[in-house]
C-alpha cells in the first residue's frame, strides 16, 4: 500500500470515529474530496450529516461552512448579491458574497 493509500485510509478511520454506523457516508465525502467532486447530503435529521462534513473538515484542518437550504432559498443567497449604498451622496451597488463564494475563495 502506498502512502496516500495509507493516508487516505488514516482519514477515513479518523473520521469514522466521530460518526459511528455511517461508513459509506464518511468513504463517499473522501471519494469525493479526492475526485473533486460535489456532494449532497440529504438523510432525517440526527443522522449525522453536519456531524460528518465537520469532522472531515477539522481532520484535514480546513474551515467549515453549512448552507441551510429551506424552500424559500435563492441562488443569491447562497452565491452573493448587488447590495444598493449611498456613498458620498452617490448611489452605488456593491457586490456582497454569498456563504458559497466566500468559503471557496
Amino acid at each position: 500500500m502506498n502512502q496516500a493509500q495509507t493516508e487516505l485510509n488514516r482519514l477515513v478511520t479518523e473520521v469514522g470515529k466521530s460518526v459511528i454506523g455511517q461508513q459509506h457516508v464518511v468513504t463517499a465525502l473522501v471519494v469525493g474530496l479526492i475526485t473533486n467532486g460535489h456532494i449532497l447530503l440529504e438523510g432525517l435529521p440526527g443522522t449525522a450529516k453536519t456531524r460528518s462534513i465537520k469532522s472531515l473538515a477539522e481532520r484535514l484542518n480546513t474551515s467549515f461552512g453549512r448552507i441551510q437550504f429551506t424552500p424559500d432559498l435563492l441562488p443569491s443567497d447562497v452565491t452573493g448579491t448587488e447590495i444598493y449604498q449611498d456613498v458620498d451622496g452617490k448611489p452605488q451597488l456593491h457586490f456582497q458574497a454569498g456563504p458559497f463564494l466566500i468559503a471557496s475563495c
